[in-house]
Order: structure tokens, then C-alpha cells, then sequence
């Protein structure tokens, strides 16, 4: 199953400039996603981090792994936000960074369903570069009422 940005929109609350998973490429419902996002020199972070030596911040890269385990969790759910419903990014472990993501890269993500317990749900995530990991992590969601 592959989404464009369009139909991820339905499932991410989430919009520019903070929306950072521009297509999915291919979706297991209740088991795995693959999704990307273009990094580019033109993204709003660039300006302050770093100027003379850009590299996309480790927390985006993490939110960009979240946003895609997101996408799965609705997906798999079969909900939307415009169904009263939110994924709240409550936790990670196990993260660790191994290369920069820079201007020119497509960052790669990768979200796999560990488990779900009353709304709470834990991923393995990773973001690589090329077949190089970039960052990896175990992130947990919590699905709530808006």
C-alpha cells in the first residue's frame, strides 16, 4: 500500500512545517510501515541548525520516526484525527544516533508493531540514509479522545 501526502494528511494532524513524512511506501496493516521523508536545504531548521554546516536535529528525526509509527497505528486502527481521535508521542527507548542526516538525504523510516496494550503502543523504529542507519528507537504512542 503506498500513501502520497495527501492521504497521509487524513491520518497526521500534523502540517508544514512540522509534518515529516512526505510518502509511504509500503504499509503492513498491524505490522509494519516504510515511509521517507526528502530533506532539504530549504527546511526552516536549516537556518539556525547549523548555518555554515546543516544537520536536521535528532529530535525531528525522532518525530519523523513517530509520525511514520503514527500512520501505521491509525492505519492499522482504522481511524483518523477527524475521528476524534489523537496519537500522542509518550516516550522512547534505546535511542541512539549513528550518522547525520544533512540537506540531500532521503531519511528512511521504519516503524515495526511491538505490542498494544489499553491504547499504549510500542514501536522499533529506525531512520537510514542509503542502507545507513541514521537513528534508531523503541517508541511508544498512546492513542486518546481529543
Amino acid at each position: 500500500m503506498v500513501m502520497d501526502v495527501k492521504e497521509i494528511r487524513e491520518y497526521l494532524p500534523h502540517r508544514y512545517p512540522f509534518l515529516l513524512v512526505d510518502r509511504v511506501t509500503e504499509l503492513n496493516l498491524g505490522e509494519s510501515i516504510i515511509a521517507y521523508k526528502n530533506v532539504t536545504i530549504n527546511e526552516p531548521f536549516f537556518n539556525g541548525h547549523f548555518p555554515d554546516h546543516p544537520v536536521m536535529p535528532g529530535v525531528l528525526i525522532i518525530e519523523a520516526m513517530a509520525q511514520a509509527a503514527g500512520i501505521l497505528g491509525f492505519k492499522t486502527m482504522d481511524k483518523t484525527p477527524q475521528d476524534g481521535s489523537i496519537y500522542y508521542f509518550v516516550g522512547s527507548d534505546k535511542l541512539r544516533f549513528k550518522r547525520p542526516v544533512v540537506p540531500g538525504d532521503r531519511l528512511q523510516l521504519e516503524a515495526s508493531i511491538r505490542s498494544e496494550k489499553r491504547g499504549i503502543w510500542k514501536f522499533e523504529c529506525s531512520a537510514s540514509v542509503d542502507g545507513e542507519l541514521a537513528a534508531s528507537a523503541t517508541i511508544l504512542c498512546a492513542d486518546r479522545k481529543v
